[in-house]
């Protein structure tokens, strides 16, 4: 009974001792809620008396910014306004000014007005006198004025026509005479001052050899190598019993030089057989057109002549390898671009179109594919397409006559070229002609179908004609050498005979790997 009365009494006491535990609790928690309220009321009125004073100072700096804004402006207003009135007195000050030179013009008008009418009157008298006189004058002379006039005009016109034409007479005989000595002093200079060469270009070439027994080893077996070497190059080789000589004979230097070195890698290389003269054939051709290439930039360079297209420089490289009338081409084109500058400089005229067209001016003899064309008419072609001067281009298709001269140097270019060709030594007359036959027979036979080389030899007696074995047959070759001698009978004029040889060769290659 007093155990369970006791655990009553301590429950309870627990019960009020923790009910005034919440009671103190709260008490507690409500003063420091209190506490945190007023702090935070105390902080946020702070933070607002901030803000309104951060408010007010930009306010007043906003306001003194503006008013500084407004004081500027009103300044440059009241500048303005300042220009304005000057100006407006400026031009008050012009206007009045205008105003007293109006007044000053217009009384200058009246004093020119009176002044007009005063003159007026004076001429009306004036003419009223002159009447007058011609009247009486008229009365005394016998004529009217008019026909005084007519005969005073008359005999004036004849004095001053018979006075002209003496004049003129005078001046043209003087002219003349002056022009014919200056004419002669300036060929006269030219001719003296410019070095020339005589003709030296044939249609033989000799090849030097060491022995007698090299000649078998050039021969070759049943004479193949030289059947090769004259075919690849279309030059008859001329193996006689002149002691360590071999003779090349061909029309075109350029065919012999080929051959001429040709040769001469052959017999130092000490292989001699068909194939590897082939081989060596095509690579001195193409040595030599790098030669031409370069013997024309030189030629360019000596005489100072810049610009010209490559083809060009190209066909003046090959002029080293024509001839004209045995006279070497280049070294003519090179005399004649000499005089020409010498010539356009005591005239005065333009120097270096002057060495350029006497350089080109035949250029037409290089190309070998249009016989038909004059070379004069065919440079001028070539000049026009490779973009040249239109002086020069009518220099060079003038200076034999076959267009109109319209230039200043087309007649310098033709007198040079005169002057050149006709010196003594210069050339040999049938040379040319010859050239053109043999070039004539080789066009002949290359318009056949199937023809792939064409070599003109023996002088012209000879026609060797190389077909292609694929597209013609035996027996087409025949027909083909028919056709030839009929066609030369009919087109050409030579002396003796010509001998038309077809050759059809087939060969058959393959390659072991």
């Amino acid at each position: 009974m007093d155990i369970a009365l006791l655990i009553i009494v301590a429950m309870v006491a627990i019960g009020a001792g923790a009910g005034l535990m919440y009671v103190v609790n709260q008490n507690l928690l409500k003063k420091k809620a209190d506490e945190l309220i007023k702090e935070a009321q105390s902080k946020g009125d702070l933070l607002l008396k901030n803000r309104q004073l951060e408010a007010k100072e930009k306010f007043l700096q906003l306001k003194a910014e503006h008013e500084k804004e407004v004081m500027q402006r009103n300044q440059q207003i009241s500048q303005q306004e300042n220009r304005i009135k000057q100006k407006e007195q400026s031009l008050n000050q012009k206007l009045e000014q205008t105003q007293r030179k109006d007044a000053e013009l217009d009384q200058i008008k009246q004093n020119l007005q009176r002044q007009q009418e005063v003159l007026a009157q004076k001429k009306e008298d004036l003419e009223k006198q002159i009447a007058g006189q011609v009247k009486q004058l008229e009365k005394i002379a016998g004529l009217t004025a008019d026909e005084a006039k007519k005969q005073l005009v008359e005999t004036l016109t004849k004095e001053a026509t018979t006075e002209a034409m003496t004049f003129v007479k005078d001046v043209v005989d003087e002219a003349k005479l002056t022009a014919s000595k200056e004419a002669k002093k300036i060929i006269l200079n030219t001719i003296q001052r410019t070095a020339a060469e005589h003709a030296i270009e044939n249609s033989v070439s000799v090849f030097n050899i060491d022995s007698d027994e090299m000649k078998g080893r050039i021969i070759g077996r049943e004479g193949r190598n030289i059947r090769a070497l004259e075919a690849a190059t279309g030059v008859e080789i001329i193996v006689d019993d002149t002691p360590e000589a071999i003779i090349l004979s061909c029309f075109d230097p350029i065919r012999r030089e080929i051959a001429r070195l040709s040769l001469h890698r052959l017999v130092q290389d000490g292989r001699i057989h068909p194939a590897r003269i082939e081989e060596v054939v095509a690579k001195t051709r193409k040595q030599l057109e790098e030669e031409v290439v370069e013997i024309g930039e030189r030629t360019c360079i000596d005489l100072g002549i810049h610009g010209l297209h490559p083809e060009l420089i190209r066909m003046v490289g090959r002029m080293r390898y024509r001839s004209s009338y045995g006279q070497n081409l280049l070294q003519h084109s090179r005399e004649v671009a000499h005089l020409c500058a010498t010539m356009a400089a005591e005239l005065g005229l333009n120097v270096k179109l002057a060495k350029r067209a006497g350089l080109l001016h035949d250029i037409g003899k290089v190309p070998d594919d249009d016989a038909e064309t004059p070379h004069a008419l065919l440079g001028m072609k070539l000049a026009e397409k490779y973009k040249e001067h239109p002086d020069v281009v009518n220099a060079i298709g003038a200076h034999h006559d076959e267009i109109e001269m319209n230039a200043a140097i087309s007649p310098i270019i033709q007198a040079c070229d005169a002057i050149s060709g006709s010196r003594p030594g210069a050339r040999r007359e049938d040379s040319e002609n010859y050239m053109k036959r043999l070039r004539d027979l080789e066009n002949i036979a290359l318009t056949y179908n199937g023809v792939e080389k064409a070599y003109a030899i023996q002088a012209g007696r000879e026609l060797r004609v190389i077909v292609e074995s694929e597209k013609v047959t035996d027996v087409q070759a025949d027909q083909i050498s028919f056709e030839m001698s009929q066609q030369i009978q009919k087109e050409m004029t030579y002396p003796g005979q010509i001998k038309i040889t077809v050759i059809r060769e087939k060969r058959s290659v393959n390659f072991a790997k």
